[in-house]
């Protein structure tokens, strides 16, 4: 970079368009103080005559005010000392007012209450001293002066306030922003997890049926080919539930369930509790003994919830399948007005293997329980085999808002 880029960039960065305003009212602020000293509107009163002295006094009180903004207290102490001087000398006193005032307006936008009040206190005095010159009508002028001081620290005051709600509610904004985003954060964290257990939930039922028809037909593949063919068909037609309901999980992380600008099929619906069936009908085309009782009154269930109903089957069914020797177990579901019960009762000799009973399928199972404010217990039976029984809360929208 040659010098002369240097000095454009320094010019560039140093005459911000707020200085630029300054430096500019600040020389007409000085020629016209110079012209009014020179042409003074009143004749006739013990006024010094103007000089050079005086329009160098009035240069010293009027170009500082081109800093104001960085330096308010530097500025308003040198613009009140020179027009001290000035005043003391005789010089016409209505010239230095307005660069008090600005000087007031501006200790009073950039500085505390406590120097500001200090400083328009001296702006004050210098221009109560310099009245003194105005004749008969000295105390109309003091009163004139001292509310023209005290308009100006008001209007800097308001100026101040302002600007501090500006920066509080930037950092609010910011805050705000920020809070946004870890909640963004922590959503997504959430829904990571309820993917990674709905994946969990997929994969373990399906494959867990497709490992057991798969050993079917090679086992019986030469002594019972039908029995054979209907192993494959289950197989089949698990491995395409299976890949259908992963489909669907993407398609959730890809593209919004309701995204009007996407070309692509929606997807199919999350399971719930009608697929329950379904779900038992699969388990009986794999081997096991199942029977379905329901009580109660149907009742419409919150998608998460219902998801939630089916996924606690799900993974039950899948641990009869694996670990329930025989595979034999009963599916209850209690409709009450007030409460959803679900029991999964085996009647093998164990429903959960030793690295499910205190693992993932039972930790999901929980989580899920918990997230609806319900609860789920899981054990062995007194009578042989084990239970599970999810109990969700049921309760109005209405009473709920």
């Amino acid at each position: 970079m040659t010098r002369g880029s240097r000095g454009v960039t320094f010019l560039r960065v140093r005459l911000r368009p707020s200085l630029l305003i300054d430096v500019v009212m600040a020389s007409c602020m000085t020629v016209t103080a110079v012209y009014m000293m020179y042409h003074p509107p009143e004749a006739g009163l013990d006024w010094r005559p103007a000089d050079p002295l005086g329009a160098a006094l009035m240069v010293v009180a009027h170009l500082p005010l081109a800093v104001r903004r960085r330096f308010p207290v530097a500025v308003l102490l040198i613009v009140c000392a020179a027009s001290g001087i000035y005043l003391h000398l005789r010089f016409y006193h209505s010239i230095p007012s307005f660069a008090i005032a600005l000087a007031v307006f501006s200790i009073a936008s950039y500085r505390p209450h406590r120097v500001s009040l200090a400083g328009a206190a001296l702006g004050m005095v210098v221009l109560a001293y310099g009245v003194r010159l105005a004749g008969p009508n000295v105390w109309v002028a003091a009163t004139i002066v001292s509310f023209f001081v005290a308009v100006a620290w008001g209007f800097g005051e308001s100026m101040r306030q302002v600007g501090e709600q500006g920066r509080r509610l930037a950092d609010l904004t910011d805050r705000l922003r920020r809070e946004q985003e870890g909640r963004a954060r922590h959503a997504v964290a959430q829904e990571q997890r309820r993917i990674a257990r709905e994946l969990h939930d997929v994969v373990a039922h399906h494959m867990s049926v497709i490992s057991v028809q798969a050993g079917l037909g090679r086992y019986v593949f030469d002594s019972d080919p039908a029995m054979a063919k209907a192993a494959l068909g289950t197989v089949a037609t698990t491995a395409h539930e299976a890949l259908s309901e992963m489909r669907r999980l993407l398609h959730i992380l890809r593209v919004p369930a309701e995204d009007p600008e996407s070309d692509e099929a929606p997807y199919e619906s999350a399971p719930g509790v009608d697929r329950i069936p379904e779900l038992l009908g699969r388990m009986r085309l794999a081997g096991a003994e199942v029977e379905l009782k329901v009580s109660g009154e149907r009742m419409a269930l919150q998608p998460g919830m219902d998801l939630s109903v089916y996924r606690v089957v799900q993974e039950c069914m899948t641990n009869v399948l694996k670990y329930a020797d025989p595979p034999i177990a009963t599916v209850e579901l209690d409709w009450r007005p007030d409460s959803l019960t679900v029991r999964v009762l085996d009647g093998g000799r164990s429903l959960a293997g030793p690295e499910d009973s205190s693992g993932h399928g039972l930790i999901g199972m929980r989580e899920r329980a918990r997230l609806y404010g319900g609860t789920l217990e899981a054990g062995p039976r007194p009578e042989g085999g084990f239970a599970v029984v999810l109990t969700l809360p049921l309760m109005d929208e209405d009473e709920d808002e």
